[in-house]
């Protein structure tokens, strides 16, 4: 009987550490990277609660070497884990944690625990730290709580996990007093209101040891969250079958990010892997199970050092890209890239000096000051709205109109159409109500009016006109912008 209890209890902290504690209607992570504590909880406030958005990924937010420069890449370089970088103190971070919660948006911190810095510099909070000799005196971390040097060889698991990662000095998390440290370090941000953590560069940590740290942490703060609640991992595990470390051993005490989502539907999308082919995406495609999986077109490393994957800069096949995700029921968790505009891998956000720029918006409510801002362009904000709408439908109406024109539906709820090769004119069968829609990638419904097309559906079929030629490739309906 007791091992009965045992195994009733491990399967329910494994299930809990999968769930984002979402509130109802709401839907997709946003990754605001690099923005400030304060101007996080800005957004929380004034945009992403008047949308369908459930939460924010934001950066590290530990002490970390002051670089040259200031590149985005020195927040993954902890030299302690106290919360003062750039990005705010502690003192903010928490008013941002607070006031996001309030409403309704849950916060994911970027968690980097697999190493230490080595880079030299000053550090955010004032520390100080030598990587020559493995000293980080304010954890207080010792040379004896790092495996031994080594540069990796990718085609041993053993080295992936014990060797340093681009010569970043690997911690031991096999020792107690390591996971200890680690441990309280996520409880300070559980105590803060943290709905879970992005795990950075989990392929490098060895699964035993982080099963073990994950399931000692503390059930999250009652203040938001229902008591017994365990924050949810989603973990950086790199799998796109070129070595032996596999997604796969990482599943049983969280999610895992899938890497292949993105890879493959950058092939489709540029038009090198026919659209057709998307009628079993999913498991059909090799990626895991869509409940273990958190999905993403990019993200802040791929956006700028791997062209296998899409970014920002090629616009309208990538937001159809967007679109294509969040309208497809694969995976219960999806994340988008919200950046700032740059030239090379390095660049530094944009800052006055020292400090970093706030986003300023527009009269159309784009972002200024040298953000990007993917989240708020309307085709993609409209379709993380159209993704709660049809959250629970299973995907009807495949169709197939040449090697690069699907649409499929998702219930009787919602519709969506794209091209990437040529033009859509045709009647597409569907599950929807007869009537007049709006289109979410062209415009919106605001005050009973259209601002972009519409869609006309009589008797099953759906009028679905779109062109390559048009400013999107897309067109998306769904029964909450029907006229």
């Amino acid at each position: 009987m007791k091992w009965i209890l045992a195994a009733a209890l491990c399967i329910s902290v494994v299930v809990a550490q999968h769930d984002p504690h979402f509130e109802d209607g709401r839907n997709t992570i946003v990754h605001l990277f690099e923005w400030k504590w304060s101007d996080i909880a800005d957004e929380c406030e004034n945009f992403l609660s008047k949308k369908a958005y459930a939460g924010v990924q934001i950066s590290p937010p530990s002490e970390n070497p002051k670089v040259e420069g200031r590149p985005w890449w020195e927040k993954y370089q902890p030299i302690s884990y106290v919360l003062e970088n750039r990005s705010g103190n502690e003192a903010a971070l928490a008013d941002m944690i607070r006031r996001c919660n309030n409403v309704g948006i849950r916060i994911y911190a970027d968690l980097v625990v697999n190493h230490m810095a080595t880079s030299t510099g000053e550090g955010t909070a004032g520390d100080t730290f030598d990587p020559d000799t493995k000293s980080y005196p304010a954890v207080p971390y010792s040379s004896e709580n790092f495996h031994p040097s080594c540069d990796i060889d990718y085609s041993d698991a053993s080295s992936i996990r014990n060797c340093e990662l681009v010569a970043l000095k690997d911690l031991d998390q096999s020792q107690e007093y390591v996971r200890g440290k680690i441990i309280d370090y996520i409880n300070h941000l559980i105590s803060l209101g943290v709905a879970g953590f992005r795990v950075d560069a989990a392929k490098h940590m060895w699964p035993e040891d982080l099963s073990v740290i994950f399931s000692r942490v503390n059930e999250l703060n009652t203040e938001y969250f229902p008591s017994g609640s365990k924050p949810l991992f989603y973990q950086e595990v790199i799998d796109t079958g070129s070595d032996p470390v596999y997604n796969t051993d990482y599943v049983g005490f969280g999610r895992v990010c899938e890497f292949k989502y993105g890879l493959e539907l950058a092939r489709c999308f540029r038009d090198t892997n026919p659209l057709k082919y998307l009628e079993n995406w999913g498991t059909g495609w090799g990626l895991i199970d869509g409940e273990n999986a958190l999905v993403f077109i990019e993200n802040h490393d791929t956006e700028r050092s791997d062209e296998s994957y899409m970014n920002y800069k090629e616009y309208e096949n990538y937001k159809a890209a967007i679109a294509f995700m969040l309208a497809h029921p694969y995976s219960g968790l999806t994340k988008i890239m919200s950046s700032y505009s740059f030239d090379n891998s390095d660049q530094a956000p944009p800052a006055n000096g020292e400090d970093v720029l706030s986003p300023e918006f527009g009269e159309d409510g784009s972002c200024t000051n040298g953000w990007v801002c993917q989240h708020r362009w309307s085709p993609i904000f409209n379709m993380v709205e159209f993704r709660s709408v049809v959250s629970g439908t299973e995907l009807t109406n495949w169709w197939v109109g040449g090697d690069n024109q699907i649409a499929f539906s998702r219930g009787d709820k919602g519709m969506i159409a794209i091209t990437v090769e040529g033009e859509i004119n045709a009647d597409i069968e569907t599950s929807l109500p007869d009537g007049i829609y709006c289109d979410v990638i062209s415009g919106s419904l605001v005050d009973g009016h259209c601002t972009g097309k519409t869609v006309n559906v009589s008797g099953g079929k759906a009028h679905i006109e779109v062109s390559t030629e048009e400013s999107e490739c897309v067109v998306a309906v769904h029964v909450n912008a029907k006229l």
